[in-house]
């Protein structure tokens, strides 16, 4: 009977903490969509609700970019291009959730890059924010 009660309480705890993996993961999916959709918009005020103060960025040009660059390439007048990102895995490890996988650029001269990709975010008080990206051309 000990044993079946053990066995019983492994499993629960096992399904219960698949179901909030699962649900976290969907949580970054959603978030992951939403904040494309808002740097297509240039949509700083909710971008910055989404990034962390220090949100760093690793472009595939090669060049490490704050918070402050991102925003004064907006205010300047700069327009990312449309991307579709495909998300291959998530990973969580204590606070943060590393996402990582491929997108398209669709350039304004109908060039399609292709590119890697790692986001990785934190959980704090107010939900999940981005932290850092990297992303690579090939």
């Amino acid at each position: 009977m000990k044993l079946f009660l053990s066995l019983f309480s492994i499993l629960f705890l096992s399904s219960k903490l698949m179901a909030q993996t699962q649900t976290k993961e969907q949580e970054i999916r959603k978030l992951e969509k939403e904040w494309t959709l808002l740097l297509d918009k240039n949509d700083t005020t909710a971008l910055k609700s989404i990034w962390t103060e220090n949100y760093v960025v690793n472009n595939a040009m090669g060049k490490i970019v704050s918070v402050k660059d991102i925003l004064a390439l907006i205010k300047n007048g700069h327009v990312f291009p449309k991307v579709d990102r495909i998300v291959e895995k998530i990973t969580f490890q204590d606070n943060l959730a590393i996402v990582m996988g491929n997108e398209k650029e669709y350039g304004k001269d109908g060039k399609i890059k292709n590119r890697r990709f790692t986001n990785i975010w934190v959980t704090k008080k107010g939900g999940w924010k981005l932290v850092a990206r990297q992303a690579t051309g090939h």
